[in-house]
């Protein structure tokens, strides 16, 4: 007779603990990269009452007879698949598109999300709302060097692009074959020394006598020239060596040489002015690229992504985040958009993947269940006061 009260009294347990799971779940229908949980029952031991008997030429075998004490949780499990995307504008709100964790710091503790909410704070640094820091790899003169020790991911304000001198430059366009013999074209190309000085060099287009000719030269020093001769089938031009000016080497290669149109123009092929940082941009592998002031771009950082052999052992620990534990594994740093890991999306949020319907089910479904087995224990304690009743 007890045994029926106690396994009544498990299965309360129980069916409470899925109400309790099912009311987080609809509470979090919000909130940003929730994954829903699921409560698992299973049976407990078993009183034996009657052991298996083996069969025998003259006697069949019997089966085990035994007694079921109840119901128990066997775990509660983290349903990871991916959520929805919800488009927000903000830059710094990341969405993780596929497999992975977001790596954070807080209070010296490393935690994995899947929120990413950020912002930058006074120092720089990318956090989320709880003020966890975003980990990732850091670039020395633009280039990134992944798969090292991980750091906070940081926006420096005062970064500066130092200056870079010029040593190529390129003229592209049409010079024009009707053109009479002497004519002369002088073009100008801006270049900067290692300091970010800009200077002027000057580059003179003389016609020839030749066929479709022309000679380059320095307009400075005119005898630092050398001869364009037109390739009659392309419409480009053979030169006859190579032209440095002023230290910058002449790529000639682009002209051509058709009637009628003077197009002819030259650009440095590097170089710049120092610079200073004025925006930002994330890209779909997570690096942080600095836009600055001399048109120039570089990237800053890289964030890093995480994942785990078993992602459902990972443990939550408030504020969206997951810590790692013996079951989960270690975690795998990477970077978004590698093998395993999802890419990232910037200026969306990945919303929760709470099923209402699924939920307001499984609501129905506890109920239910909580009910019949309030209904074990009452009808358990009549048949006790039936009993007692006896004796009067």
């Amino acid at each position: 007779m007890l045994r029926s009260l106690y396994s009544g009294i498990s299965g309360l347990r129980s069916h409470q603990t899925m109400l309790d799971v099912t009311g987080n779940n609809i509470a979090n229908v919000n909130t940003t990269a929730f994954k829903a949980s699921a409560a698992q029952f299973q049976d407990t031991l078993s009183q034996l009452t009657q052991a298996a008997g083996g069969a025998s030429t003259t006697i069949g075998g019997t089966n085990p007879a035994q007694v079921g004490l109840g119901v128990q949780v066997a775990g509660i499990s983290t349903n990871f698949a991916q959520g929805s995307s919800q488009a927000t504008g903000k830059t710094t709100d990341l969405m993780i598109s596929g497999d992975g964790f977001f790596v954070t710091s807080l209070g010296g503790e490393t935690l994995y999300t899947r929120a990413g909410s950020f912002d930058f704070d006074s120092l720089g640094r990318l956090v989320s709302p709880d003020g966890a820091i975003v980990q990732g790899w850091g670039a020395v003169g633009g280039v990134v060097a992944d798969g090292g020790a991980v750091g906070n991911i940081r926006l420096p304000a005062e970064a500066i692009v130092p200056a870079s001198a010029s040593n190529a430059a390129t003229f592209t366009g049409n010079l024009p074959s009707d053109s009479k013999s002497g004519s002369a074209l002088v073009r100008t190309v801006d270049v900067y020394d290692d300091l970010g000085n800009s200077r002027t060099i000057s580059v003179t287009f003389t016609r020839t006598d030749a066929p479709d000719g022309w000679t380059v030269a320095d307009t400075n020093v005119p005898a630092n020239s050398i001869a364009l001769v037109a390739d009659g089938t392309t419409g480009n031009f053979i030169a006859s060596g190579a032209l440095t000016v002023d230290g910058i080497a002449m790529n000639l290669a682009a002209l051509e040489g058709f009637s009628g149109l003077n197009t002819v123009a030259g650009k440095t092929d590097n170089g710049n002015e120092a610079g200073t940082l004025n925006s930002y941009t994330l890209g779909a592998d997570g690096t942080l690229v600095g836009l600055f002031s001399n048109g120039q771009q570089q990237a800053i950082g890289r964030i890093a992504l995480a994942t785990f052999v078993n992602p459902g052992g990972l443990e939550k620990a408030g504020s969206s985040a997951y810590r790692a534990t013996f079951n989960s594994g270690g975690a795998a740093l990477g970077t978004p958009g590698a093998a395993g890991l999802g890419s990232l999306t910037s200026g969306a949020l990945e919303m929760s993947n709470v099923d209402l319907s699924q939920e307001f089910t499984n609501l129905i479904v506890a109920q239910r269940g909580f009910q019949a087995n309030a209904r074990i224990i009452t009808t358990s304690d009549e048949v006790l006061q039936e009993l007692t009743n006896l004796k009067r």
